[in-house]
């Protein structure tokens, strides 16, 4: 596996970051980037005429991740030769949140096919519920295959995310990567770092992925509560705090963040289901918590590749961490990078949600937020 790298920005242009001269060699392309460069079919075009033969996949972001460093308003280009190893991408569209189940199933389904090894997912960021698409995903593949990826992203705007394949970024796409061959190792590995507080609170009333009420009140007037001067910037303030619960009470905490609020009835929407019934909790972070998190998600993504050295990481990282981190946002990439070691190309963006296992050689995805998810690559 060889790896090459540009960015571009509207001050320079495009800027190649290393040259292998992967041309007609490379068969997947990378673009993780600012929604409004990524909807401009000339930036695809020209990295089309680079990398002739290779699939271009890629997403809008809440910030690129560039080796350790985190640009805005960039495109993050990694183009990627596999020597022994097959892609096929699927795509969907999702014509409301409702399909999201039919979604992930569909796309497994189209993939699940001999020599299969792993399923990468770019996935519409804002009109999908992540869990439910997770959910399809796992009913087709059954736990036999592992599946990593991420929801797209809108810096904190939370209005528009687009989804690249091989033309300019679209709306209401989801996008799965399928990765063929005995010779690609994958390792993943997904940590938060947040620490839950005050008391566990049941969700009295709640569809899906829609939270309507918490101990017998309005969700949002709860959140409202607690984010005292944070209030004026709903919904993107609620990033900073997101909760969390245990599924059947398992020993695993899901996290689950804010997409969007309705004022009207007092309900907010999350990436991904609540299930009525839960008790949930609050959930808040310092730095350091969050940097040591980063660190242990590469750890983990480490040892399920047997503790190999990667050729190439795919970093999601979700924006409520990149809004807490703020000038230390750079930190949780350099431990990763003291991990993996110099010679691992890194690639990624900061998310609206992260898609992993939860536990090193678990097949069984689901859908998490604020967490740093890793998806390690090496072809042997």
């Amino acid at each position: 596996m060889k790896t090459e790298q540009s960015i571009y920005s509207e001050a320079r242009g495009w800027v190649k970051k290393s040259d292998n001269h992967l041309g007609n060699l490379a068969k997947l392309v990378f673009l993780f980037g600012h929604k409004d460069l990524l909807k401009n079919q000339l930036h695809i075009d020209y990295v089309r005429s680079l990398y002739p033969l290779a699939e271009v996949v890629g997403c809008s972001t809440s910030g690129e991740i560039f080796n350790e460093e985190v640009y805005n308003n960039n495109i993050i280009c990694t183009a990627v030769w596999f020597e022994n190893t097959q892609i096929e991408i699927a795509r969907e569209q999702v014509d409301s949140m409702d399909d999201s189940t039919k979604v992930g199933h569909n796309l497994a389904e189209r993939l699940d096919k001999e020599g299969l090894v792993h399923i990468m997912i770019l996935s519409e960021g804002l009109n999908i519920n992540g869990s439910e698409l997770t959910n399809g995903i796992n009913d087709k593949l059954n736990n036999r295959i592992s599946v990593t990826g991420g929801l797209a992203g809108d810096q904190a705007n939370f209005s528009e995310t687009v989804i690249v394949h091989n033309r300019a970024g679209e709306k209401n796409l989801v996008l799965a990567i399928g990765f063929y061959g005995h010779h690609l190792k994958i390792g993943y590995g997904s940590v938060g770092g947040w620490d839950s507080f005050g008391v566990d609170r049941e969700v009295t009333r709640s569809k899906g992925n829609i939270l309507y009420e918490v101990d017998g009140q309005p969700a949002l007037d709860l959140y409202k509560k607690y984010l005292g001067v944070h209030v004026a910037d709903l919904p993107a303030s609620a990033l900073l705090f997101p909760i969390s619960f245990r599924p059947n009470n398992s020993e695993t905490a899901i996290v689950r963040t804010v997409l969007s609020i309705n004022e009207a009835d007092g309900s907010m929407v999350f990436a991904g289901d609540i299930p009525q019934g839960e008790n949930i909790r609050l959930m808040k972070a310092n730095a350091n918590r969050l940097i040591d998190g980063a660190s242990d998600a590469a750890e983990m993504s480490r040892v399920s590749l047997r503790n190999s050295d990667p050729d190439l990481a795919v970093l999601i990282s979700c924006v409520g961490r990149k809004l807490v981190l703020k000038q230390k946002v750079e930190e949780e990439l350099e431990v990763i990078r003291e991990v993996l070691g110099n010679d691992t190309t890194i690639t990624g963006f900061y998310s609206y949600g992260e898609i992993s296992p939860t536990k090193p050689f678990e097949q069984h995805c689901e859908l998490h937020n604020q967490t740093m998810t890793i998806t390690l690559f090496k072809e042997v």
